[in-house]
């Protein structure tokens, strides 16, 4: 168990660190990491109840904090509670938009895919007399089996990045406008 001069010490290394990456100080927010990366996604995994979630909590709050760092006022409190509210906050909006993709309802024929099946497979299982087949097979390949990995294999953006290695900003740009377009014909 660490001792009470620690934690204060810890807090003051972090706070410091804050006001270096508020000055543009790379290697501050690299001792951030160090000192509470896995601490970090420990507390976002009991959030989000999945790994790569949590993963992708703990990088964005990084980038948050980086890009904000500049705003942290220890006279408002800590260094620890304002990188872990933001964790919080990041792991709790992921927690609503996985939410609200877990109501969106595709038309699956009776054999459901699986993980292992690749988006082609996927699309073959599709009722053939839905409307919706027929608006995929408008979609380019690679963005119709973006799709398919997303809502019928209900995976996440960031594991739809690892698994076909492409940066997520892609992946999620890629299913928004597909989105749009599948929308647009269904309409």
């Amino acid at each position: 168990m660490a001792s009470d001069a620690a934690l204060p010490r810890k807090a003051t290394d972090i706070e410091n660190a804050l006001r270096a990456c508020a000055s543009g100080d790379k290697s501050a927010l690299k001792r951030i990491y160090d000192a509470e990366s896995a601490r970090m996604l420990g507390v976002a995994q009991r959030l989000l109840r999945r790994r790569a979630l949590a993963e992708e909590a703990v990088q964005d709050a990084f980038v948050l904090i980086w890009r904000h760092a500049a705003r942290f006022d220890p006279e408002r409190g800590g260094g620890l509670t304002w990188i872990y509210a933001i964790l919080r906050n990041r792991s709790l909006s992921i927690l609503r938009d996985e939410k609200r993709t877990e109501t969106i309802e595709l038309p699956i024929a009776e054999e459901t895919a699986s993980e292992e099946d690749d988006p082609e497979t996927v699309m073959s299982k599709l009722s053939d007399a839905t409307a919706l087949h027929a608006c995929l097979e408008t979609l380019p390949q690679e963005k119709r089996g973006i799709v398919l990995l997303a809502f019928v294999q209900g995976l996440t953006h960031g594991e739809i990045a690892g698994r076909l290695n492409m940066p997520i900003g892609t992946v999620k740009s890629w299913i928004r406008r597909s989105l749009i377009a599948l929308k647009e014909c269904l309409g």
